[in-house]
Order: structure tokens, then sequence, then C-alpha cells
């Protein structure tokens, strides 16, 4: 059995953490090219994928509720977010992409190549092996 300390393991969480430096260096510079944070392109991609209020938003990014609403309110100022009430619940507001918004996190995610460009060289097979792997470490169901 393998330990925390065997050069396999050391190694694998070498290459990880190299791998998440990677990718926040290059988000991060995908986010400046739009004059945004880091932070403000996460909200606006998750918000691209479907309407969160603003507590879901702060679970899902492992974040503080009232550092959300900071960061949704600036995207809010330049037309990429607006507020909107939950149909299911009126008295919950929604955070939403605008369709500037959407467009500029459709863009953010094509200008990320670091991650995409070495996965186009693996087989599928290969690729459904690595991504069954992450959700195991992850504890996700494979």
């Amino acid at each position: 059995m393998a330990t925390r300390t065997d050069p396999l393991t050391l190694e694998v969480v070498e290459l990880i953490g190299t791998v998440v430096a990677r990718y926040h260096e290059e988000y991060e510079r995908a986010a400046a090219e739009h004059a945004l944070t880091g932070a403000q392109a996460r909200v606006l991609g998750l918000l691209s994928l479907e309407p969160l209020p603003m507590r879901k938003i702060a679970l899902t990014l492992k974040c503080e509720p009232s550092n959300i609403t900071g960061i949704v309110d600036r995207l809010e100022a330049r037309e990429l977010v607006e507020r909107r009430p939950d149909p299911a619940d009126r008295r919950v507001k929604l955070a939403a992409a605008t369709a500037k918004g959407a467009r500029t996190a459709r863009e953010l995610r094509d200008a990320l190549d670091f991650a995409r460009e070495p996965l186009a060289g693996l087989s599928e097979a290969e690729r459904t092996t690595l991504r069954d792997l992450l959700r195991r470490m992850l504890g996700e169901e494979a």
C-alpha cells in the first residue's frame, strides 16, 4: 500500500501542484485580458452556466457570501451580470450572466489552452480514466 511519503505519491502530488499552478496562471492572464480579476472571472463562468443565488455561489467557490456580493456588484456595474428574482421564491435574488457576460465567459473559456491542449492529445479512454481518477480523489462517484 502506498504511503503519503513514497516517491511515486510525492511525484504525483508535485505534478498536480504544477498543473494547478499553471492553470491558475493562465486563468488569471485570460481574466486580466478582459479587465477582470480571477475571482470575477470564476463567478462569471459559474453564472454563464445558470443563474444562482449568492449563497450557492459562495458555497461553490468556498468563500464568504459578502465577498460574492462585492464581486457581483462589480460585474453588474460592467453589465456582465444582473440580479433578478428567483421564479421559485421571489424573496430570493439570483445573479445571472447577461448576454454580454455570457459572451465574455465563453471568450474566457476559449482562451484557456493549457488544460485543453494537452487533454486533446489523450485518447477518449485516457481522458475518461483521468476524469474517473480525479473524481475518486475528490470523493465523488466515478
